[in-house]
């Protein structure tokens, strides 16, 4: 397979636009979006994880086991 590496900004609006176009595309484009920098570095936390831990803050300040409603 051949491939193209391309940088598109997309700060700009024909930027947002020709990767709209390319997502369509879904099987002869695959699309990449790298961490920002400023969280490349740090722990990342999934969505289960952070309602979790939320649930977990929520039930320490009520007194009410949230996870259970």
């Amino acid at each position: 397979m051949n491939q193209v590496i391309a940088h598109i900004d997309i700060s700009t609006p024909i930027g947002r636009k020709l990767v709209k176009e390319l997502e369509k595309h879904k099987k002869a484009v695959r699309v990449e979006y790298p961490l920002p920098e400023a969280i490349s570095g740090q722990r990342t936390y999934t969505l289960d994880e952070s309602y979790n831990e939320c649930c977990d803050i929520l039930s320490k300040n009520y007194g009410v086991d949230i996870h259970n409603l």
